[in-house]
């Protein structure tokens, strides 16, 4: 049917998309040496486990969509090949998403302790722990905690077995999920604190005789000597409150995508082998495709609020010409 052909053009055009796009960050961040640390190298490993996602992952998920009553008929290594990149990379993409809120979060509300080096040591832990945790979840199935393929019903699927069930989901998603949700509240906090500590601490508007430099729209101070006791006012928002509340808008942007994308995924994924319900098979592809989706959105998110990316693009595609 037209209807058909219609999904299956827009899943291909995602594939290609999600590959492309993640694929221009990695070159642009390989490419510009000021690129070359933290948080980039967080954003690296993102946009790593999401093109993995759009080249292993996605086009044999296509395949089995394509297929009659949505059958595995590439053979078992295959599936288990497959089944285990799936697990691997679209943990690791959650996870790093999840590196990238610490770190932000971090950066706002320790600025004295979280220094560059002390960031770029963090980091580099935070990215092989969401490495070795991905492959410990990923490659359970293979070690006989499970099955993923039946041969008799030519099905391939993540192992459905209750405890892998439970501990697979809450270590790829109801665990970051936590910690991304717990992030965010203590970043809205703090850039709450923050503005309201301003609002208090402002003085009241000088007299114009007495004042140094008239105010703008621009952050600015004013300063006026009152009996040897200096004071001041500032006029618009200072340099770091702009930092953090970009950053803040940012982290809940990409915290708020990320759980739209994966959650009716790993509700259904949890419900499904503890209940022995029977969810139809073309809902377990939409959610399951939706989750996928998520791999496209990260690069858009975290360049959007770079304008570094934005030249660093225009300039390497300039070069290329």
């Amino acid at each position: 049917s037209i209807f058909t052909v219609l999904i299956l053009t827009l899943l291909v055009l995602l594939t290609v998309a999600t590959f492309l796009w993640n694929l221009l960050v990695l070159a642009t961040i390989l490419r510009v040496k000021a690129f070359h640390r933290v948080p980039h190298n967080l954003v690296a490993s993102t946009a790593v486990s999401d093109v993995l996602v759009a080249a292993l992952v996605m086009p044999l998920s296509l395949v089995k969509e394509l297929s009659a009553g949505r059958r595995w008929r590439l053979g078992r290594e295959l599936c288990l090949v497959w089944v285990c990149f799936d697990v691997l990379c679209c943990t690791a993409s959650i996870w790093n998403v999840t590196a990238i809120a610490l770190d932000r979060y971090w950066s706002i509300t320790r600025q004295l302790q979280y220094t560059l080096l002390a960031r770029r040591r963090i980091s580099n832990v935070m990215i092989a722990l969401t490495w070795l945790l991905s492959a410990a979840i990923s490659l359970a199935p293979l070690l006989g905690w499970g099955e993923t393929y039946s041969p008799e019903q030519e099905r391939c699927q993540v192992s459905q077995d209750p405890s892998y069930t439970i501990v697979s989901t809450g270590g790829a998603f109801y665990l970051p999920l936590c910690v991304v949700l717990f992030v965010y509240w203590k970043i809205y906090k703090a850039s709450k604190f923050h503005m309201g500590g301003r609002r208090r601490n402002a003085v009241v508007p000088l007299p114009e005789a007495a004042q140094v430099k008239e105010a703008s729209q621009e952050p600015q101070m004013v300063f006026t000597a009152r009996r040897a006791a200096i004071t001041f006012q500032t006029d618009g928002e200072t340099w770091r409150e702009q930092k953090e509340k970009k950053a803040a808008l940012m982290v809940g942007i990409l915290i708020g995508v990320f759980v739209l994308c994966w959650i009716p995924f790993f509700i259904t994924a949890l419900i499904s082998p503890l209940c022995s319900c029977n969810i139809p098979p073309v809902w377990k592809s939409i959610f399951l495709w939706l989750g996928y989706s998520n791999s496209f959105f990260n690069p858009l998110i975290y360049t959007a609020f770079n304008k570094n990316y934005n030249n660093a693009f225009k300039n390497f595609f300039v070069k290329q010409r």
